[in-house]
């Protein structure tokens, strides 16, 4: 095995940096004055995040790619659609496999937009289209503010004192305004963002293992963790395997089926097939209740590692296809022999 290939398989340090915080959360659960000052911490954490993504976000891509219609309905149809009714179909057939806590995980799970910058980033490493992919990511993510909470609603037929309005409300003031306020004053800190990606993506993961500390640490001062097995765990990643491996099947079918070339394709996949920790860790806290929300987050978590890895690979497999100029020259060299 290549180097090349090798480096596929290597921890991602992102994950890394989210066990050890579990792991904190596990030992050193905050408690009392520091509890309250990790609940402060959070969310400051959460709205600088979101917006940071909104200073980011380029307008002119967005509107460039949403001219490929067909290509945004099958990704937000993967999206809201195929994740959603898997998600009904495993619990329907697996009801007691895992205990209530982590099937609403698993359902939060399905329930969730896509990723953005890691969907363009796959797609930029496979030579696909970006500028769709850059569309079909981040209108994902701005209708997953509404429709997560909907869905979530209707998947866990929950009846909790606050409505899904409520809690479309509550994101909206937590998540959208500071990205809106970023897209507003994107004019004058794109620039600096765009020279400074290393220093927001530590801002961007230290907000998420900040949160995911949070949740473990207040599933553990409220005993949440006896009621997980390591059998648990083990069925949790044959379900994010599995349905990972549905998802890219799905859209890699669906997208030869409309008569996408292979760059549109990629955009599809990669868009089509991940659920965003970014955008679902925040949710989580505004969703479900302090005590579980550790055991909620745990599906996503591992989700994502699958998705980083699988994503990986395939973004390698397709960068290794010729280029079109390539195949000429590879024709015309057959025809002079």
């Amino acid at each position: 095995m290549t180097p090349r290939r090798t480096a596929i398989f290597r921890p991602d340090p992102f994950i890394v940096a989210l066990l050890i915080a579990a792991l904190l959360g596990f030992v050193a659960p905050a408690v009392g004055w520091f509890a309250t000052v990790v609940d402060l911490l959070k969310t400051a954490a959460i709205t600088l995040l979101f917006f940071l993504q909104g200073v980011r976000l380029q307008r002119a891509a967005v509107i460039a790619g949403m001219t490929h219609w067909k290509l945004q309905f099958l990704t937000l149809a993967c999206t809201f659609v195929l994740f959603p009714l898997t998600g009904v179909a495993l619990h329907a057939v697996l009801p007691h496999a895992l205990g209530d806590s982590l099937w609403a995980g698993v359902l939060f799970l399905c329930a969730l937009p896509s990723t953005v910058q890691s969907s363009i980033a796959f797609t930029s490493v496979a030579r696909g289209n970006v500028s769709a992919a850059i569309c079909a990511a981040t209108v994902s993510n701005l209708l997953g503010i509404v429709l997560t909470p909907l869905l979530v609603a209707v998947l866990l037929n929950m009846h909790a004192s606050a409505s899904p309005l409520e809690q479309i409300r509550a994101i909206t003031e937590e998540l959208l305004v500071p990205f809106v306020l970023g897209q507003a004053a994107s004019r004058w800190l794109r620039p600096w963002a765009l020279r400074h990606p290393g220093l927001l993506a530590i801002t961007d993961r230290g907000s998420i293992v900040l949160v995911v500390y949070a949740a473990f640490s207040a599933a553990v001062v409220a005993g949440t963790w006896s009621r997980v097995h390591w059998s648990d765990v083990l069925i949790l990643l044959g379900i994010s395997a599995g349905v990972l491996a549905l998802a890219l099947a799905v859209t890699r079918a669906a997208s030869r089926m409309a008569g996408f070339g292979i760059e549109d394709e990629i955009a599809t996949v990669f868009c089509g097939s991940k659920k965003s920790l970014a955008t679902g860790v925040p949710m989580a806290n505004v969703l479900f209740s302090g005590a579980v929300v550790g055991l909620v987050i745990l599906p996503v978590m591992i989700f994502h590692q699958f998705q980083l890895v699988a994503c990986a690979y395939l973004a390698r497999r397709y960068a290794d296809r010729p280029l079109p100029a390539e195949n000429h020259l590879e024709s015309d060299a057959r025809v002079s022999l």
